[in-house]
């Protein structure tokens, strides 16, 4: 029977689990821990911290499959996936970890266990390379496995020593190969023909043995680690008895996918176009399931340029309409199932790989015709030039990558060096270049403060004043016992009632106090190594001290305004829902005391009647005034309870479930209006949210909007200041608030009309006279030119057609001054524009009034210049180039 990729996952972790490893889930493909890293590649990043000891978890072993992504920065696999047997931009990793537990020996048993019993691959077919140094790991494998040493390969070189940095947890690696046989090309690892095929790594054990230090220096970790890695995707083509991993299964489903909804063969001309599709709708998908979405810059960028190259391959199989969206449930339905999250984001990632699609198909034959032309201009062997490559890029959205594959087939290449200086010259605030996660790293400093004192316990959901110890007092970054008035400080407590800033909600501020006279501002409270709140003040009276009794109160008005806010977010998170579909997903939100702004996924603007609605399904439900319900359960009831979570976010063993807005019929029995995973702090009863207004609705990028609102006093404040301003408007125009969209309306007409007779009196009044005034013959041609003061530059044209039908034959020459700026347009009758240029005559005016070009028709044409004192200088150069004609 054969093996499928999710058997073997499933297997994978289970084994491991009957080893005593806890199962922990991937974690999202953005690191929330690691600010150097663009996305998750590798297993081990979740544990970062716990490696370097920075953080401790519940268990000493794990087990994962880990999905990742290498597309951008250090490790990019993206031009070559398509064309090798195993490059992914997407991947999963499995992996075993023991924190300071086994090391090398139980390691190694545990690997040759699975690979050769759970899994049954033939020993004999198996060989292992350790780091030339790493006897120990040598001599295991030689007992443990009974591997000649034949096939113990030693390794001098840094492929066989894994070091997480400069400095940090370093130490040799072990490498388990599997051998195709004879009949494929490639030789060992090791030798001189490596590279072909017949000797495939599948799974790398690492032995996180030492730290290095600043220097050479390298010293024994007191708790060595074990940290592995084994491609699902490899092993599953040895497994299956494949060569190529987009022969497995899983990926083999998806690519008969793209070949059925294009109409094509998979295994044909277009074979690579297929394989690029199928790797491309995996990293695409989980990107966005995740919380990525497509921009010019960042993670958002490196997803749009994964996404255009599989559409284009897309265009290549000859699709009219948009494709990929059309493979997503060919997705859900192979890897739903061990990554949930593709399931609740099936709806945004199928709306925006159709709407980007759509979008990139509008540019995409531009550009292709484009490339053609240049590329027809090429001499033999001669690269595209850098400035067509940037073209292509910064007016048709090509990436680099995606010009260079499309050139790759014709044996031809891109001038890099001139694409990168074009891009530094013209867009040099918009570099490529990602400079960072955009999340700071935790401080270390409060993963040492939350291992040594624990969570703080917030008590903040039932009250707003509670009792606590300080436990720790940080000044300047640093530990202190104590602060005096005047200092800022941060500091912890065993418990309080101060929510820390997160979820968009802000975070308390308010007062704490000893019995002994301290006093202590608190400006702020964030949340940092997890559940750690931290709050940021000064102090006002006395010396505070580790160790002191504190009593702490929450602003409480600020407190009420901020739960008011957050809670309408909820029920404007599901209106939105109804209204526009379930592609709406959070995408940010702030909850201020004063107003709430939340961003959500939606392509297009909301029109008048959408907003109305909105806000009538969010009032009705404050209307109902039902109770505000909290519930903890794990992620997985939660989700099956319907509640909404935040893609890309972690959560615990427990989660708050909160739901509001009464009973709803359309989720069904027992179901309420709104139910979501939060922390945050919330009304009692909606009711207590009062009225909500919606003030502003606008795009913010591409493919997410922003919605700003008010509730309770702010929103009835906001209302009574538009009503002032509509009495106070309605009073000048001497009319009541009904009556005044006529009267603008009458207003704005009279404008128009008044408009339109004073450009007619401008008019008459520049022409007039014409024949005496500012007629003169210049080389056998009347020209009729006149300097104006303060008439707009729109009313020029018409005013040069008149003077040259008062001419009758020749050439009118119109000057408007206004601030120091000047217009010019040059008019010439039919019978003279073979003689005479209208362009010509008008450049040489712009010249003389220090501006460049101009433009137009032989017969008028326009242009203008910075010197308005220069305006007669500028009609004498007309009058001097007539004259030269």
């Amino acid at each position: 029977m054969t093996t499928t990729t999710n058997d073997i996952r499933s297997r994978f972790l289970e084994f491991f689990e009957r080893n005593g490893h806890e199962i922990v889930s991937s974690s999202p493909l953005v690191p929330r821990n690691d600010p150097t890293l663009l996305f998750t590649n590798a297993g081990m990043v979740q544990f970062k911290n716990v490696f370097t000891g920075a953080e401790s978890r519940p268990y000493s072993r794990a087990v994962t499959s880990q999905k990742c992504v290498r597309a951008g920065g250090k490790h990019n696999d993206l031009e070559n996936v398509g064309y090798t047997a195993r490059h992914h931009t997407f991947f999963e990793m499995l992996g075993n970890f023991s924190f300071g537990d086994y090391f090398k020996e139980r390691a190694i048993e545990l690997a040759w266990e699975l690979v050769t019993k759970e899994f049954g691959l033939p020993k004999d077919r198996l060989l292992a390379t350790v780091y030339h140094e790493d006897d120990h790991a040598y001599d295991l494998w030689r007992r443990i496995a009974g591997l000649p040493e034949d096939r113990i390969i030693r390794i001098p070189t840094s492929d066989n020593f894994w070091a997480m940095g400069d400095t940090g947890p370093c130490g040799p690696c072990s490498e388990i190969f599997f051998d195709h046989g004879e009949n494929v090309p490639g030789g060992p690892p090791g030798s001189a023909d490596e590279d072909g095929d017949r000797f495939i790594e599948i799974w790398n054990l690492v032995f996180m043995q030492f730290e290095q230090m600043a220097g050479r220096e390298r010293v024994e970790l007191p708790k060595p680690s074990i940290d592995t890695g084994m491609g699902l995707e490899r092993i599953a083509a040895v497994l299956q008895g494949k060569h190529d991993n987009y022969d497995i299964d899983l990926m083999r489903s998806l690519i008969e996918a793209s070949a059925e909804a294009s109409g094509t063969d998979p295994d044909g001309s277009h074979a690579v176009s297929h394989r690029v599709i199928a790797d491309h709708l995996r990293a695409t998908s989980f990107l966005i399931a995740d919380g990525v979405l497509p921009s010019n810059e960042g993670r958002g960028y490196v997803l749009r340029r994964i996404m255009r190259r599989g559409m284009r391959h897309a265009h290549m199989l000859g699709a009219r309409d948009p494709l990929l969206w059309r493979l997503v449930p060919a997705l859900v339905k192979q890897m739903g199932t061990a990554f949930p999250e593709l399931n609740r984001a099936q709806a945004l990632v199928e709306e925006t790989l159709k709407l980007e699609e759509t979008r990139f198909k509008d540019t995409l034959g531009r550009g292709l015709k484009l490339l053609e032309d240049e590329v027809s201009r090429l001499g033999e062997g001669q690269p595209l030039p850098g400035e067509v490559a940037f073209k292509l890029y910064d007016t048709f959205g090509f990436p680099l990558d995606l010009t260079q594959d499309i050139l790759r087939g014709r044996n031809l290449s891109v001038d890099v060096a001139g694409y990168e200086a074009a891009m530094e010259r013209q867009r040099e605030a918009a570099r490529r270049s990602w400079s960072g996660s955009g999340e700071a790293a935790t401080e270390a400093l409060w993963f040492t403060l939350r291992d040594k004192h624990g969570a703080t316990e917030f008590l903040g959901y039932e009250t707003e004043t509670a009792e606590g110890i300080v436990q720790a007092i940080v000044v300047d970054g640093s530990e202190a016992e104590e602060a005096e008035a005047g200092q800022k400080i941060a500091f912890l407590t065993n418990q309080t009632p101060f929510y820390g800033e997160s979820g968009g909600q802000m975070g308390d501020t308010g007062v704490v106090f000893s019995p002994d006279g301290v006093e202590v501002e608190i400006e702020d409270t964030t949340k940092q190594a997890g559940d750690v709140h931290v709050h940021h003040g000064q102090v006002r009276k006395g010396t505070l001290r580790v160790g002191t009794a504190v009593e702490m109160r929450v602003n409480s008005t600020r407190r009420r305004n901020l739960r008011a806010h957050h809670s309408a977010t909820h029920l404007l998170h599901e209106a939105l829902r109804r209204r526009l579909g379930e592609h709406v997903t959070q995408k940010g939100s702030l909850v201020a005391p004063d107003r709430l702004r939340f961003d959500f996924s939606h392509p297009h603007p909301l029109t008048r009647d959408d907003l109305i609605a909105i806000e009538d399904m969010v009032n009705e439900r404050i209307r109902q005034n039902a109770e505000v319900q909290t519930r903890f359960m794990t992620p997985d009831e939660a989700i099956q309870e319907g509640a909404l979570a935040l893609f890309g976010e972690k959560y615990g063993e427990e989660v708050r479930v909160i739901s509001m807005g009464g009973p709803d019929e359309e989720k069904g029995p027992n179901r309420n209006f709104s139910t979501e995973l939060c922390g945050g702090t919330h009304v009692n009863r909606v009711g207590d949210i009062g009225f909500f207004k919606i003030i502003s609705e606008h795009a913010l990028a591409a493919g997410v909007r922003r919605i700003e609102a008010m509730v309770g006093s702010a929103a009835l404040r906001y209302v009574e200041q538009q009503e002032e301003l509509l009495g106070h408007t309605a009073a000048s125009l001497r009319v009541s608030p009904t009556e005044l969209p006529e009267r603008i309306e009458t207003l704005l007409e009279e404008r128009r009309r008044l408009e339109k007779e004073v450009s007619d009196l401008r008019r008459k009044l520049a022409t007039g006279g014409a024949s005496e005034t500012m007629t003169r013959e210049v080389n056998g041609t009347r020209l009729a030119a006149r300097v104006l003061e303060d008439i707009p530059a729109r009313d020029l044209k018409p005013m040069a057609d008149d003077l040259k039908k008062q001419l009758g034959s020749g050439i009118a020459a119109l000057i408007s001054t206004n601030e120091g700026k000047a217009s010019l347009v040059v008019g010439i009758t039919s019978d003279l524009t073979e003689r005479y240029s209208a362009v010509d005559l008008v450049r040489v005016g712009a010249e003389a009034l220090g501006g460049k070009g101009g433009g137009g028709r032989p017969d008028m044409a326009q242009a203008g210049g910075p010197n308005a004192s220069q305006a007669d200088a500028a009609i004498a150069a007309i009058e001097a180039a007539i004259s030269a004609y």
